[in-house]
């Protein structure tokens, strides 16, 4: 695996899952209480023999680089290296990057090496564990210029991905981002006996979908990539490679969740801590790496906790919650995601806080929440309701500079360092 260069783009802005992204990118959003979603493409690599990795990144990246610094440190006898490729005026360029193939565009001296035969681009906010290996070798069984990992779907789900027309033997024919009408998508969809009979059950899905994870001869990807001005892989160079180069699909049906929403990070979440989750971060031979705290147990006192996730550090009663949250007595939270602290508070400073009069970091005595994601830093007062109970959809006239919290997709976000006083509610 060492002629394989990993490319990990870092996302745009993350409109979509704001406020989660007001002060961080994508990839650095916390997920299942302990991990960071750049966490799971970055295990995924290491997990399959491939440790040559470079990070694309972009907006709010601060957090996302202090992270992957503390985490990924490879001996000097592997070579290996997960590095930052942050966006940067060069006597090439003078923008930002304008896509995910102008990102890679951008920094192609990186890639354009003897000793790489293959680059792997992958997402950094998707949740699903793949072995690379084989797709690699069946890249390299097929003679393949490129190969996109591809998964069925059905037609409500194909909207919002690019979907592929293939032969029999795997070639991809025809690709079309994010088709809109059901017109659109008959002119691409796929029988599901062709799904069914290469081993993966269609289940009446019609579509196959590009899993935003693609494979290349570095040789092509760079003459491709030198020879037009295609901005996106997706919208532009997919649909062009696929009448001019052999462009290979690689079946994938395990679980795969695309996280770009706050209604998809919520869910994620809850899923991960089901009885019959559909992904589990426990894996003797696949684990999920991140940064080790070396944080004390944690402490359950006359609790009942079910499907939970509980992550080290913590003190909790009744809830299911991240690093260092500090719960206190009689607290309710249902089908809520806490991402915790980056830090314990001192006794000086909870002295200080009750003498402000400001609540302790954590969540106080007898408050209820939920339906909700409570980010990182937040002191919630004692008696406090958070919940949806108007089912409202989102939240009017809300703007970067927002308040305390906001609805997104009917599910209430408390921002960042947020402070709710004792006895509030919605």
């Amino acid at each position: 695996m060492r002629n394989v260069l990993t490319l990990v783009l870092g996302g745009g802005r993350g409109t979509r899952l704001y406020p989660l992204t007001h002060y961080r990118s994508k990839p650095a959003v916390p997920l299942a209480g302990k991990y960071r979603l750049i966490d799971i493409p970055l295990s995924n690599c290491i997990n399959s023999g491939l440790n040559r990795m470079y990070v694309l990144t972009q907006f709010n990246s601060v957090s996302l680089h202090r992270h992957i610094r503390r985490t990924y440190a490879f001996d000097q006898f592997g070579e290996g290296f997960v590095e930052i490729l942050a966006a940067q005026q060069t006597l090439d360029t003078e923008n930002w990057y304008q896509g995910t193939a102008d990102a890679v565009r951008q920094n192609l001296r990186y890639i354009d090496q003897a000793e790489y035969d293959y680059v792997l681009v992958l997402s950094g906010d998707q949740l699903y564990r793949m072995d690379y290996r084989k797709m690699i070798a069946a890249h390299q069984e097929s003679g393949a210029d490129m190969t996109i990992a591809g998964m069925p779907v059905d037609r409500q789900t194909a909207r919002s991905m690019g979907l592929m027309r293939v032969n029999d033997e795997g070639r991809v024919m025809g690709f079309l981002e994010k088709p809109q009408t059901d017109k659109e998508i008959d002119t691409i969809r796929m029988e599901p006996s062709w799904i069914d009979a290469r081993g993966i059950e269609s289940r009446g899905r019609d579509c196959l979908a590009s899993m935003g994870i693609y494979l290349f001869n570095r040789d092509k990807l760079v003459s491709i990539l030198n020879e037009t001005q295609h901005r996106d892989f997706g919208h532009e160079i997919f649909p062009a490679a696929a009448e001019t180069h052999r462009v290979q699909v690689d079946l994938f049906d395990g679980y795969w969740e695309d996280i770009g929403t706050i209604r998809s990070f919520y869910e994620a979440n809850l899923t991960l801590a089901a009885v019959d989750r559909p992904f589990d971060l426990a894996s003797a031979a696949a684990p999920i790496y991140t940064r080790a705290r070396y944080l004390a147990p944690s402490r359950l006192d006359g609790v009942t906790v079910r499907n939970s996730l509980v992550a080290d550090g913590c003190e909790i009663e009744n809830s299911v919650i991240g690093v260092r949250c500090r719960i206190e007595r009689n607290v309710t939270i249902r089908d809520s995601v806490l991402m915790g602290h980056d830090s314990y508070e001192t006794a000086g400073e909870m002295a200080q806080a009750d003498q402000e009069g400001t609540p302790r970091l954590g969540i106080g005595n007898g408050t209820y929440i939920a339906g909700a994601i409570i980010d990182k830093n937040c002191r919630i007062g004692s008696n406090v309701r958070i919940s949806n109970d108007r089912e409202l959809q989102t939240t009017e006239d809300w703007t970067d500079e927002s308040p305390e919290w906001v609805i997104r997709d009917g599910i209430i976000c408390v921002q960042r360092g947020a402070v709710l006083p004792d006895d509030w509610t919605m």
